[in-house]
């Protein structure tokens, strides 16, 4: 019951911080979409057969998260946030939500404690190097990323294999927000 007061609570941490981070969101007066349809869109963050047995949460007009079906393995999914310019529904493990939860809250994510996020649908544009942007700007790189899995948590000698460059290449590995607490792996998959 704790760990899925957890998920639950690490979720609505993320989209909380979605809702934040982009002043449109739920301000589109299209029809809500169904649950159906939100699951539908949470599942496709993922492989099927980790989708099938996540937890699938979503975002209420309130800004409350709300669980739209329970899981049984340990993975969260959320749908795709409307406000944002491309698709970006995600699915994480317990240790990506921990480390979603210190990247919210402005804090150290434990180091070493390795976590696994899917976006299989793509991500939509965000910087590369500031990870709180909300906007692009001059300085801030913004970047679009296709369908990838991202490594959390890591030892920072882990990432340093990896290219750091402000303006990466998509289409290969690379570190996002490198050289910040939250840096972490975004790895392309076809």
């Amino acid at each position: 019951m704790k760990l899925k007061r957890t998920i639950t609570q690490g979720a609505a941490m993320i989209t909380s911080l979605l809702i934040l981070t982009t002043p449109s969101f739920g301000a589109d007066k299209k029809k809500a979409p169904t649950d159906k349809q939100l699951i539908a869109s949470a599942m496709s963050a993922a492989p099927a057969k980790v989708a099938k047995g996540a937890t699938i949460v979503a975002m209420e007009s309130d800004g409350k998260m709300r669980t739209l079906r329970e899981g049984k393995n340990g993975f969260t999914c959320m749908p795709d946030n409307p406000a944002t310019p491309g698709p970006d529904p995600m699915c994480m493990d317990k240790n990506a939500l921990e480390w979603a939860h210190a990247w919210i809250g402005h804090k150290t994510p434990a180091a070493g404690k390795i976590g696994f996020m899917y976006m299989l649908s793509g991500g939509t544009d965000a910087s590369n190097t500031d990870p709180y942007a909300t906007k692009p700007d001059a300085k801030n790189n913004w970047i679009k990323t296709g369908p990838h899995v991202m490594i959390v948590g890591a030892d920072a000698s882990f990432y340093d294999m990896y290219p750091k460059s402000a303006n990466p290449d998509t289409s290969v590995p690379y570190i996002m927000w490198a050289g910040t607490p939250y840096q972490h792996l975004m790895a392309p998959v076809k």
